[in-house]
């Protein structure tokens, strides 16, 4: 694979959905990545609820990428519950994994106009062009220092820094000061 070419371990962990709990399926995801002690755990089109042991294993440094622009339009079937709604843009946010689905502190957004003649299925497409350009800025982002994750007051906040170059217009959040 790819992965492999540029010298990245990788392994897959199947699934068995009848044969393992979630829990079972979340702690055998631990013992798989953990060896590894990664620095970011990039959720990136993972179509499964991750358990708050695993989130808190990683020290919450995993993130998810998502096709809407939330806190609207959390879990599934995203692209034809933004159309029947009318509404005039979607995009797609990045953001901090919780236990609760597409919950956790947000990261940064992108926008994509909702265009008259659109379907789900090329809405989609054209969030996840925009997709692809958002997730790598945000991982070079927490990469180089300048996206961190604050407990203020008790309160879960993502900060971002400035000095990231932006390819794509980007709504990043809970920007100080």
């Amino acid at each position: 694979t790819l992965a492999r070419e540029f010298g990245f371990e990788t392994a897959v962990v199947p699934r068995q959905a009848k044969q393992l709990s979630r829990e079972a399926y979340d702690q055998r995801l631990v013992e798989t990545i953990a060896p590894a002690a990664p620095d970011l755990i990039v959720l990136a089109g993972f179509m499964r609820v991750i358990g708050h042991e695993f989130i808190q294993h990683f020290n919450g440094n995993v993130i998810n990428i998502h096709p809407s622009l939330l806190p609207k339009y959390q879990g599934l079937h995203v692209h034809q519950r933004v159309l029947d709604a009318g509404e005039s843009e979607s995009g797609c946010s990045v953001h901090y994994v919780s236990a609760e689905v597409d919950a956790g502190p947000l990261i940064a957004q992108a926008a994509v106009p909702v265009l008259g003649g659109d379907t789900a299925d090329t809405l989609a497409a054209r969030i996840l062009e925009t997709e692809h350009k958002l997730l790598p800025l945000v991982v070079r982002a927490i990469a180089a220092g300048t996206v961190s994750r604050s407990y203020l007051d008790g309160v879960d906040r993502t900060i971002f820094a400035d000095g990231v170059e932006q390819l794509i217009p980007v709504k990043w959040i809970c920007r100080p000061g």
